[in-house]
């Protein structure tokens, strides 16, 4: 691994940050493996069969049938209330973060708002024993808002310390720790739910709030808000970082300009790529597993390792093309612009193509898993591509604009399934699914073409120290003047 034989301190930030997002991401899944074994399926079972489509032969491969159920009756409607709940906390704080982290620094916001993620998560049993659907809604509400730092903050963090030509490698490497925290969380919280103490389910919230309160008091202990603040850092890293930033040897916190960003196309051409890409990823994973349950009568879910090959796949591309992006920056035979174009095509044309051909696979399983696991793992060129672009934009108000761009393609992402869910509307067909799928691929091909047409990685006029300073001087040097 790349951080492996890096020394440096940037190199432990980004370790840190790393181990932060793949935090994240298991509290924010392990409540989907953990509701499995929550409810009781037999007391809510309403005596109809499950609607698939006969289009295909039943050729579900033979698992084994776990009898046991859980404590909770709760049907699909209370069950949809709680998984969300904590997205809603998440959405709501995303952009006063962004703000407050330009004003304040990120560091604190980031560390406190997981250690509150963490700290809940021992909550979530006794809520769930003692307050019903409501009080467990609640504990997940406040985690959410404990995580809502985590993007833009995260973001404001590598402004400050990954220097330009670093940023594909260092920003994949943390924002990769998503797919890596999907990894691990859902087959670790399947074997505690099955094998963990208090009941089985309760362990994964206890075993994850212990690791992820760990992590939030040793990175509010270890890590600096910047180079310059840093006691232990040495000093040849410290200057090459600062001098890679404008010379700013300070990292200043200038008022955000909203009427510049509002005005920029290369912000809109993110904004769109951001979009587009959470919309097509929530079709990929959510909705090609229930296509292949419904239609192909396949469940993903009978076999942990596949339902997580997807997530690998995302992750093993995204290093490897996070590389080649910055050897094509290094190199200097590409600019940033062109390479954060060319990485970005791929993760948008990718998956775009790759669910036009699984609406094409008929019958075929096996081919729709490739193709799914091939969509998925080309998806991993967002990272490089309009992902970390922010920071080539502007370094100072990065957080800010990441906080904009991630709360609006969270809530685009909500409509996935619901579009998904209105064309079906209980006719599970091929053709049917052909058109969700269709209109996934043509978010994701027309959001990408419109980040090539107006993406930018030069950082732009409103976020360079020298025009400031240049204003600055100016009234000084005309007060200084002799009167005449």
């Amino acid at each position: 691994m790349f951080l492996a034989k890096c020394k440096t301190t940037r190199c432990f930030v980004t370790f840190m940050l790393f181990l932060g997002m793949a935090n994240a991401y298991v509290m924010r899944t392990n409540m989907s493996v953990a509701i499995v074994a929550m409810v009781n399926h037999t007391a809510i079972f309403d005596g109809h069969e499950e609607l698939v489509d006969d289009e295909c032969p039943d050729r579900e491969l033979p698992s084994i049938k776990d009898d046991r159920d859980g404590e909770f009756v709760w049907n699909s409607k209370l069950q949809g209330f709680i998984l969300s709940s904590f997205f809603y906390g998440y959405v709501i704080t995303q952009i006063p973060f962004g703000i407050l982290a330009n004003k304040y620094g990120a560091l604190r916001f980031l560390g406190w708002g997981m250690l509150i993620n963490s700290v809940f998560a021992f909550l979530v049993p006794v809520a769930a024993r003692k307050g019903g659907v409501w009080g467990l809604c609640i504990v997940r509400f406040i985690q959410g808002l404990g995580e809502g730092p985590i993007v833009p903050c995260t973001h404001a963090l590598l402004a400050k310390w990954i220097p330009p030509n670093e940023r594909s490698r260092m920003g994949t490497v943390v924002y990769a720790g998503a797919q890596f925290g999907t990894i691990i969380s859902m087959p670790l919280s399947g074997l505690l739910a099955e094998y963990g103490f208090d009941g089985g389910w309760p362990s994964i919230f206890y075993v994850f709030g212990v690791v992820g309160t760990i992590w939030s008091i040793a990175f509010l202990i270890m890590v600096f808000e910047d180079p310059s603040s840093h006691p232990r850092i040495d000093e040849s890293e410290k200057k090459y970082i600062n001098d890679s930033l404008w010379g700013a040897d300070v990292v200043k916190s200038p008022p955000i300009p909203f009427k510049a960003i509002i005005k920029s196309l290369p912000f809109y051409a993110i904004l769109f790529a951001h979009m587009g890409h959470n919309y097509g990823y929530e079709t990929l994973m959510t909705e090609l597993p229930t296509y292949m349950k419904q239609v192909l009568r396949f469940s993903l879910k009978s076999n942990g390792l596949l339902s997580a090959l997807p997530y690998l796949a995302m992750w093993l591309f995204s290093m490897f093309i996070s590389v080649i992006a910055d050897w094509m920056i290094t190199s200097k035979r590409f600019t940033h612009t062109s390479t954060r174009k060319i990485i970005n095509s791929i993760g948008q044309y990718g998956p775009g193509l790759a669910l036009i051909a699984a609406s094409y696979t008929g019958c075929d399983r096996a081919l729709t898993l490739a193709i799914l696991t091939t969509g998925v793992g080309l998806n991993g060129g967002i990272y490089s591509g309009f992902k970390i672009n922010h920071l080539d934009l502007t370094p100072r108000f990065a957080g800010f604009l990441m906080a904009i761009t991630n709360c609006s393609a969270n809530l685009v992402g909500l409509l996935a399934p619901i579009v998904a869910g209105s064309l079906i509307n209980n006719k599970p067909t091929m053709g049917q699914w052909q058109i969700v799928f269709f209109i996934a691929a043509f978010v994701y091909i027309i959001c990408g073409t419109i980040y090539n047409i107006f993406g930018s990685g030069e950082r732009q006029w409103w976020d360079n120290p020298e025009n400031e300073a240049a204003k600055e001087n100016a009234p000084t040097i005309a007060t200084n003047e002799p009167k005449k």
